[in-house]
C-alpha cells in the first residue's frame, strides 16, 4: 500500500514538472518572438529619418505629416525597455505615421521615380512583410501559452506558479484606419 501511495505521489510530481516545464518553454517562444518583432522594428525604427528627410526634400509643405512620423519616432524611442504593450502602442502609432508619409509620397510622382525613395520603400516594403510575419509567429506563440495556461490540469499549476494569458499584438485604431483606407490613386 506505502508503494502506491509513493508512485502516486512520485508519478503527480513528475506530471507537475512536466507541466511547468512546458509553460516555461511556451512562454520562452512566446518572448523570443516578442524579440523577433522587435529587431524588425529597430530596422524601421532606423529607416524611418531616411525617409523622411528623402521626402522631406520633395514634399516640404508637408509639415504636419513629417511632425507625426517624427514625434510617432520618438514615441517609440521612449517606449524602449518598457513594458510590451506600452511597445506594442508606440509602434502603431509609428505604422499610422508612416500610412501618412506613404500617402503624402503618392502625391509626388517625381519622388517615386527617385531611385534613393525607390530603394527606401523596397526596404521599408521588406520590413514591414517581416514585421507582419513575427506578429504572426508571435500570435502564434501567445494563443499557443494561453490555450496551455488554461488547459487541464496544467491549469491547477499555472497560476500558483504565475502563469497568465498574455496579450495578443494587434493593430491600434490608426493602423486599423491606414489598413483599411483604400489606397487613394491619381493619374
Amino acid at each position: 500500500m506505502t508503494w502506491i501511495v509513493l508512485g502516486v505521489i512520485v508519478f503527480a510530481a513528475i506530471i507537475m514538472v512536466v507541466l511547468y516545464n512546458r509553460l516555461v518553454a511556451l512562454r520562452q517562444t512566446r518572448n523570443n518572438a516578442f524579440s523577433d518583432i522587435d529587431v524588425q522594428l529597430k530596422q524601421r525604427y532606423d529607416l524611418v529619418p531616411q525617409l523622411v528627410e528623402t521626402v522631406k526634400g520633395y514634399a516640404k509643405h508637408e509639415k504636419d505629416v513629417f511632425e507625426n512620423v517624427t514625434n510617432a519616432r520618438a514615441q517609440v524611442g521612449a517606449a524602449r525597455g518598457g513594458s510590451q504593450e506600452g511597445r506594442m502602442k508606440a509602434e502603431g502609432l509609428l505604422g499610422g505615421a508612416l500610412a501618412g508619409l506613404l500617402a503624402v509620397a503618392e502625391n509626388y510622382p517625381q519622388l517615386k521615380a527617385d531611385q534613393n525613395f525607390q530603394r527606401l520603400m523596397d526596404e521599408l516594403s521588406d520590413i514591414e512583410n517581416k514585421i507582419a510575419a513575427a506578429r504572426r509567429f508571435f500570435n502564434s506563440a501567445t494563443a499557443e501559452l494561453n490555450t496551455a495556461v488554461e488547459q487541464f490540469p496544467a491549469v491547477l499549476i499555472a497560476g500558483p506558479f504565475g502563469f497568465q494569458k498574455e496579450p495578443f499584438f494587434e493593430l491600434d485604431d490608426l493602423e486599423k484606419a491606414a489598413v483599411h483606407k483604400a489606397p487613394e490613386v491619381k493619374f
